[in-house]
């Protein structure tokens, strides 16, 4: 079976496990149904900006062209750094959508992928960001009122936590779990600077995510389609944004946002 079309990030939702959907064309892809089965994913030496569509060759953040990188309110640096997002001042690329994105409720998290690391994300991407960091486990620390604040309180926590994902240790990993997400609330909480304190949540719902992995991969080779125009083997997993293939060999797929693909599952 064969379906072409540009790649966009997987979709995720939470049932017993976490099940991820993948749209290619028309056609939306259960990826939990293909575990042991063989796939192939073929570049067909193109790349559209996921944005305005135009032809690029090369992606900027994860699927867009350069004018789209350079203009848009989602790749400006507020997204990426919140702590400089200033639309709370009325500064911004766009208004109307930091209105809808960054002057809305954010929260700022613990998540376990490998270490505790500290993140912001906007309250209604609960829990997708997570699942999308290959998260295990994660619980809420914070709840702002706009994405500024957030970003103030993760550029301070990052002190003692780390902001980065080790995606060669969240995957090594597995489905195992931080046992010790609330003391490590705690601890944060403690350490946070008195005005921002009024910030912090009482809700200490630690959440957990259980993968479709068939077995925890011991070694780990990173490929992409800009190096190797054809990635195949048995898909043995997936975590965050990433394929496993043959318990080793591992594809990002939201950095290939944009690429026209033919997957072929036998």
């Amino acid at each position: 079976m064969k379906y072409t079309g540009n790649l966009l990030k997987m979709s995720t939702k939470v049932d017993e496990g976490v099940e991820y959907s993948l749209k290619i064309g028309e056609d939306i892809i259960n990826i939990n149904s293909l575990l042991g089965k063989n796939i192939s994913i073929n570049f067909l030496n193109t790349i559209n900006c996921i944005a305005c569509g135009k032809r690029t060759k090369t992606s900027f953040s994860q699927g867009f062209c350069y004018k789209c990188y350079q203009t848009l309110p989602q790749t400006d640096s507020g997204v990426l750094r919140p702590e400089t997002d200033f639309s709370h001042l009325g500064i911004s690329r766009d208004m109307n959508w930091s209105e809808k994105h960054s002057l809305i409720p954010h929260i700022v998290y613990l998540a376990y992928s490998g270490n505790v690391k500290i993140g912001v994300t906007r309250h209604n991407q609960i829990p997708t960001r997570w699942i999308d960091q290959g998260a295990s486990s994660a619980i809420i620390l914070a709840e702002t009122p706009n994405r500024h604040i957030a970003g103030a309180i993760e550029v301070y926590m990052k002190k003692y936590f780390s902001d980065k994902t080790k995606w060669q240790e969240m995957l090594k990993l597995g489905n195992t779990c931080c046992q010790m997400l609330e003391s490590e609330k705690l601890k944060a909480s403690r350490l946070l600077h008195n005005e921002l304190k009024q910030y912090i949540s009482q809700d200490n719902t630690v959440y957990r995510f259980n993968y479709p992995l068939e077995n925890t991969p011991e070694k780990l080779k990173s490929k992409n389609l800009d190096k190797e125009k054809e990635i195949s083997g048995i898909l043995t997993g997936v975590k965050g944004q990433y394929l496993i293939l043959d318990n080793e060999i591992v594809v990002n797929i939201r950095r290939h946002s944009g690429y026209l693909i033919e997957l072929t599952i036998n």
